[in-house]
């Protein structure tokens, strides 16, 4: 059983969100998922709480129903060491689109290719192929 879980909150997008990184990689899969009602107003149908893993690896999301002053910051991101350039290129493609490259898809002395990218939900991923 896994003892720490990576937590993500939104803002009306969780849904969407996991939806998304899902679509990224294999071996992924909601888990459970749990719904606003018609009694929560503008926010039925956005995410209560929901359980999902992306190749294998267990995250969870909700949609916050507070407005914070804090979003995602690249100062934590979800390092991801893909199992081929193939893999890494595509994750690389679409999780920039619409989104911020921090660090552009090249060879770096820790990796033969690597990205760091921040998506269009504003969460920050690094993504690495070959040596450490």
């Amino acid at each position: 059983m896994q003892k720490i879980t990576t937590f993500l909150m939104f803002e009306g997008k969780a849904e969407e969100a996991m939806n998304y990184y899902m679509s990224l990689f294999n071996n992924s899969e909601v888990v459970n998922i749990t719904h606003y009602g018609a009694d929560m107003g503008e926010f039925e149908g956005k995410v209560i709480h929901a359980t999902f893993t992306l190749n294998g690896q267990q995250f969870m999301c909700i949609d916050s129903t507070v407005k914070h002053k804090f979003t995602f910051t690249p100062s934590v991101s979800l390092y991801v060491t893909c199992e081929s350039e193939e893999e890494l290129d595509n994750a690389f493609e679409k999780l920039s689109q619409d989104g911020e490259v921090l660090m552009p898809l090249a060879a770096y002395p820790f990796s033969e290719k690597f990205a760091w990218v921040n998506d269009q939900f504003g969460v920050s991923w690094q993504l690495s192929f070959g040596k450490k």
